[in-house]
């Protein structure tokens, strides 16, 4: 988590103060709880509440405790105590640090999930604007790299917003499988202090109690998080490669913005690079990267270790804040990506007619010709335009084995764009559920 790939509303859930209000308000919750029990008087939970919670919290004074007790939960709570006073006796009664660490991380988790559905919620509105806008706009559609059929830059960009309407929705469901709550005490039995506390804490802070903790919160809900992450990541990565191929110099199709005063290089004044989708393609390998410890953090010790604190410390900023700030780029990039309809149809026509190759395999067949010397027909016509830079409708209607299957009109008919555009208005109704 560096500044230079970060953005401030996702930072702060991370930074030590908001860590420690959010620990102050597990425990004094705990205690509102306790003292329903009768278990605590009703008189501290009060005080706790009234001292603690206009309590500003020195991270360097908590920092200076957990130098010599070696344990970040006891170090706050004796920074707490020195707020609260006699009361803080009462505070953490029947809990054990995973209680607060675990329900801690959920929180944190469940409020950067909230900023990512946001962050994805702008990415399909400028992806539906922008497909929308370009819904007729014919372009070659590409496999292996190589010219194949028809299709427009709006289907495309329509393709990218079914992929990351998928998203927002694995995404729903990762946030609801990570928002649990654990206030279960040692082993996660309950001994020492009553599951009610759990059911309180856990309502409190929009969480659900977790079945059964072991002492810690599972970690299979975790994985699934952070793999939910690094799927999100890779959609980035699809679409951020997309741009990068249509912008070379060859194709030019679409291309990032170029700012005023932005410059390309440091030695070759012509260049405008897509430094943007270029960058976006690592952060994404980052993203994906956090997933795999969060994996192997699954298989813990018995009831519980802490193999998996110091990942969970670095890989739960760091993922989260540099997948918010990707989706944010990925925007801009969509917002403000120049697309150039005359290049597209320019390269369309680069080979002359070949893209139709299909329709004219398929329109031999069904007059009859089997499909091995159909293929054959139209294969040979089709290396001329390759090799020679041949006329791919001309050299059709010059061979006379086709034209003994085909007529000039049937032939001269296969080579309409319109054709392979005629159901995109049925793609998008599908897409976007409109229409």
């Amino acid at each position: 988590m560096i500044p230079r790939y970060s953005r401030p509303e996702m930072v702060a859930i991370w930074s030590p103060e908001t860590r420690f209000r959010i620990w102050f308000e597990i425990e004094a919750y705990a205690c509102d709880a306790l003292a329903k029990l009768g278990v605590i008087p009703q008189e501290a939970a009060r005080t706790i509440w009234e001292k603690g919670g206009n309590a500003k919290f020195d991270v360097a004074r908590i920092d200076e405790i957990e130098r010599e007790t070696k344990h970040d939960v006891i170090a706050f709570l004796t920074h707490l105590a020195e707020f609260v006073g006699p009361d803080a006796r009462f505070i953490h009664q029947g809990m054990t640090s995973s209680d607060v660490l675990d329900t801690c991380l959920s929180v944190q988790l469940t409020r950067a999930a909230d900023i990512l559905l946001a962050d994805i919620d702008g990415l399909l509105a400028a992806l539906k604007k922008r497909a929308y806008e370009h819904k007729d706009t014919v372009t070659i559609g590409r496999s292996h790299g190589i010219h194949a059929e028809p299709t427009t830059f709006g289907v495309k960009l329509a393709f990218a917003y079914a992929e990351f309407e998928r998203c927002r929705e694995r995404l729903v469901r990762a946030r609801e499988d990570i928002a649990t709550c654990a206030i279960s005490g040692a082993i996660g039995t309950f001994a020492n202090i009553d599951p009610y506390v759990e059911e309180y804490v856990a309502e409190k802070l929009g969480l659900k109690p977790e079945p059964v903790s072991t002492q810690v919160i599972p970690r299979d809900r975790h994985a699934m998080f952070f793999a939910t992450l690094g799927v999100i990541a890779s959609s980035i990565e699809r679409l951020a490669t997309e741009v990068r191929h249509l912008q070379r110099t060859e194709v030019l199709e679409a291309e990032e913005y170029f700012s005023p005063g932005q410059k390309g290089s440091s030695a070759m004044p012509h260049k405008r690079n897509p430094v943007l989708t270029e960058n976006l393609t690592g952060l994404a390998r980052m993203v994906r990267g956090y997933s795999m410890p969060a994996m192997e953090n699954v298989a813990l010790w018995h009831e519980r270790d802490i193999s998996h604190s110091s990942v969970e410390r670095m890989i739960g900023p760091d993922a989260t804040v540099t997948l918010d700030f990707a989706l944010a780029r990925l925007t801009g990039v969509i917002e403000k990506l120049l697309v150039y309809p005359e290049n597209m149809e320019k390269n369309l026509n680069k080979f002359r007619g070949l893209v139709h190759s299909q329709r004219v395999l398929l329109a031999l067949t069904q007059a009859g010709v089997s499909r091995e010397d159909a293929y054959r027909l139209v294969q040979r016509n089709a290396m001329k335009v390759w090799e020679q830079g041949a006329d791919f409708l001309a050299e059709l209607l010059a061979d006379k084995d086709v034209r003994a299957a085909l007529s000039e009109d049937e032939i001269r008919e296969k080579f309409d764009l319109g054709y392979h555009t005629k159901h995109v208005d049925t793609i998008f109704r599908r897409v976007f559920k409109e229409g």
